[in-house]
């Protein structure tokens, strides 16, 4: 594994920030590590255009100079970033690695743009296949960037010179775009972490198109609560962007035993990888043990759907994009890049809309999957190849490496690609958890313990992962709901609960000033009564709703019962069941007990 360059602290966004707590850390410490590090790595091809030495340094200083409280404003004060070079940023080209293609913007694009706000120090721009055209990263004028576990095989595309300057630990996270694979493809062969984001949820003005119903800005980072929490910053509605969409507050954890789709075992392919097919089997394994039950599924449709990104109304898309430049400049593309794009110019009308008609049916079919099943998971790839295969067959090894990626967008699926494992040889392998559009903070609560199961390092860098931390994103509008009695988790009316989406968030206790009531009817029912003396503490459930799903659920509460503040034994307060003095009138006190369970055990 390559060695540590010497950072001072690992870039993960937690230990930056402790850093800067206590004092040993500030900005421009970390801008000149950075420094020292780009040169170590001495790879050029990582970057079309970097920051200015001088200007990242008196970004850093400005930053450094902010009095405690503008600090806390920006809650991501000092993370150094790069973004992929068809992404806006004021000051530089944006190339899309096509010099002949260069413009220089006036603004940032909106991502780039949220990130500085939120106090984020942009390094550079970094590396790609041309037009976002290609999985393999190799498809640039301006070099191939190392892979960093073995520079005679390919770092991955098309954003190649963002998951290795992740990798390498030059940058704390950095932006890609994925429309076929792009933002998870490079993430399994640099050892790291890619969000690919639902569709719309982060807003893509300033962005240079591929497939523009389909293209995502993606983010590459070392772990999955980096990569959610900088997606908390921009993941935001961009009214200039058409296909900008905003995401419900949307709960989050699966049902337990969760259910986990995997492709047919004739469906998996790994053309001929023993060792990446053994370390996705392992990965599969360590799902289960987090409370999954696997169940086989036929892929075919979603096979399907990624055969048809490359011959329709996608690849014709590309022409709109980019294909009136390619077009009136076929020398400034580079040749692999005229052959896709010129295979859709001749496209008939007819036969895009038949290909069109046909992916809405095939999206149908996945909807109702996922009405049986939570969350998918596939290889990130199902090999990794040498740049000597890939100058010897460049469309066919980059085919068959979106096998599992190509598929994703077209669902109108969101993912996360995490690592594994290693090979032998030491090259990294990942698996992609994927899920229904807006699922990002679902997928996230089970690609985070998953990733750290793989007992891997943080990209190339040899540094430990950190530890484990909350993920804040999508809870914030989320209602808390005490339950004590048959909506409890395992219990026959939780349904009631998991059908409407809502997460357990813990178990608590009241506060000592509840009597707990077993209510005559079938079924019994318990009623919960707050008293002035003599009470006890009650066990139960808090579980977390979204406002929309509470209001359908008071629906199905019956009378004597309903809900009010119950408070807890830790002092606090929150919405539970409660019942009216009249409905205990000739009911069991069951207090006793100090919960449902242990009645309902009792009584059996």
């Amino acid at each position: 594994m390559p060695e540590s360059n010497s950072l001072p602290t690992s870039l993960d966004l937690a230990s930056l920030a402790a850093g800067y707590r206590n004092g040993t850390l500030d900005p421009t410490i970390v801008a000149r590590t950075i420094l020292r590090r780009i040169a170590a790595a001495d790879d050029d091809a990582i970057w079309i255009s970097r920051v200015a030495d001088r200007a990242l340094l008196a970004r850093a200083a400005a930053l450094a100079a902010l009095d405690a409280d503008a600090r806390a404003r920006l809650p991501l004060y000092g993370i150094p970033f790069a973004a992929k070079d068809n992404i806006d940023a004021a000051g530089f080209e944006t190339t899309a690695a096509c010099p002949g293609f260069a413009y220089r913007p006036e603004r940032n694009a909106t991502a780039v743009e949220r990130l500085l706000a939120a106090g984020a120090m942009l390094v550079g721009k970094t590396n790609l296949d041309q037009f976002a055209t290609g999985l393999v990263g190799v498809r640039s004028p301006y070099g191939v960037p190392r892979n960093p576990f073995d520079p005679a095989f390919i770092p991955g595309g098309s954003s190649s010179g963002s998951a290795v300057a992740v990798a390498r630990g030059l940058v704390s996270f950095a932006l890609g775009t994925d429309t076929a694979g792009s933002g998870r493809v490079p993430a399994g062969f640099n050892n790291i972490v890619g969000l690919k984001p639902t569709r719309g949820l982060i807003g893509t003005t300033g962005l240079v198109p591929a497939c523009r119903s389909l293209d995502c800005i993606s983010i590459f980072a070392t772990t999955v609560e980096d990569a959610l929490a900088v997606l908390s910053e921009i993941a935001a509605p961009d009214v200039a962007d058409p296909f900008s969409r905003t995401a419900p507050p949307v709960p989050l954890s699966p049902r337990r035993p969760w259910r986990c789709a995997i492709p047919l075992p004739a469906q998996q392919e790994f053309h001929g990888d023993g060792a990446a097919e053994a370390i996705y089997h392992s990965a599969l394994t360590r799902l289960e043990d987090l409370g999954a039950e696997l169940v086989e599924v036929d892929f075919a449709p979603m096979f399907e759907a990624a055969g048809l990104l490359y011959d329709g109304p996608w690849l014709a898309e590309r022409v709109a994009s980019v294909g009136d430049f390619i077009t009136a400049n076929p020398e400034a593309a580079l040749p692999v890049i005229n052959a896709i794009v010129g295979r859709a110019v001749d496209a008939r009308a007819a036969d895009l809309f038949r290909a069109s008609y046909r992916m809405e049916a095939i999206r149908k079919s996945v909807r109702a999957l996922f009405e049986t099943i939570d969350i998918m998971a596939v290889p990130t790839s199902p090999t990794i190849y040498r740049l000597d295969e890939v100058g010897a067959d460049p469309i066919g090894t980059n085919s068959r490496l979106g096998r599992y990626t190509n598929f994703v967008n077209l669902m109108d699926l969101c993912g996360i690609a995490v690592p594994a494992g290693f090979r032998p040889d030491g090259l990294p392998v990942g698996i992609t958890l994927l899920a229904p559009a807006f699922g990002e903070a679902l997928l996230a609560e089970i690609a985070a313990p998953l990733h750290r199961l793989a007992g891997v390092p943080q990209g190339a860098t040899g540094l430990p992962l950190p530890g484990p931390a909350p993920i804040a994103y999508g809870r914030a509008a989320l209602v808390p709901l005490l339950v004590v009695g048959g909506h409890l988790s395992g219990l026959p009316l939780n349904r009631q609960l998991t059908d409407l989406g809502a997460r357990l968030d813990a178990t608590c206790r009241t506060a000592p000033s509840y009597r707990l009531f077993a209510l005559p009817g079938e079924p019994t029912r318990p009623g919960l009564l707050r008293v002035a003396d003599g009470g006890t503490g009650i066990a139960g459930e808090i579980w977390l709703l979204t406002p929309e799903a509470l209001g359908r659920f008071i629906g199905l509460i019956p009378s004597p019962l309903g809900l009010g503040p119950v408070q807890l034994a830790n002092g606090g307060s929150v919405t539970g069941f409660l019942c009216e003095q009249i409905g205990t009138i000739g009911a069991e006190d069951i207090s006793r007990f100090g919960g449902w369970r242990a009645w309902i055990a009792r009584a059996g």
